[in-house]
């Protein structure tokens, strides 16, 4: 087993060569339950998967923040946005553990949201290692779609239940009457380029759904 002194090395290593996926450019829109079979009937001819059609998936995801002070600095709080997913179709999955930090203010003609993201494979006991740091739940909910690809873009149509329960899939309803519909591609930091190809595929999906950036710090103040 490496030292961690020469892991850590490693890292900053990778880190200044630029090849670690730490950014999420991504785009968002909502298609109504009527036309989301037209939506995937147009996805799987736009898309790589062709032939073996769409990976499904059925996922639990939990939401956590983690709220740390701020001595002598200007904001109070800082708040750190942590994900959990796991897969209830498929046992033997590892969790998944995601870090979302915020979106980039950036150029404001840039096509895309960027903001930081991290994600790694955990095993099941990451809740109560989170809880135990300090973590509150902020929500969860549960995702049922199908994900396409095309290069290096992820595209998913999920729709999207709040529980009633206390186990994952014992009372679920759906929290509109639409699905939810992304766009992501994970990559090294400055390589914006690829926000312009998300752009250009977006297009081709109009007038089934608009992709778009969403402003969240502004849908905030809204709610």
């Amino acid at each position: 087993m490496s030292a961690p002194g020469n892991a850590m090395d490693s890292l900053s290593a990778a880190l200044k060569c630029n090849i670690i996926p730490n950014q999420e450019y991504l785009l968002q829109g909502s298609v109504l339950d009527q036309y989301v079979e037209v939506l995937l009937h147009r996805l799987r001819g736009l898309c790589d998967n062709v032939d073996s059609g769409p990976e499904s998936f059925h996922d639990h995801e939990l939401c956590f923040s983690l709220r740390i002070a701020n001595t002598g600095a200007t904001t109070p709080m800082s708040v750190f946005s942590l994900r959990v997913r796991r897969a209830l179709d498929v046992s033997d999955t590892p969790y998944q553990l995601r870090y979302i930090g915020q979106q980039e203010l950036g150029d404001k003609n840039r096509p895309t949201v960027v903001r930081s993201s991290i994600d790694m494979a955990c095993s099941s006991t990451i809740v109560d290692f989170l809880t135990e740091l300090g973590c509150r739940v902020d929500f969860e909910y549960i995702a049922r779609g199908y994900m396409f690809r095309k290069g290096r873009m992820k595209i998913t149509v999920s729709k999207i239940f709040k529980m009633g329960g206390n186990k994952p899939g014992e009372t679920v309803e759906p929290i509109s009457q639409s699905y939810l519909v992304e766009l992501s591609v994970l990559a090294p930091s400055g390589q914006d380029a690829i926000a312009e190809d998300m752009r250009i595929f977006a297009e081709q999906l109009r007038p089934l759904v608009q992709l778009e950036k969403i402003d969240y710090k502004r849908l905030g103040n809204i709610m």
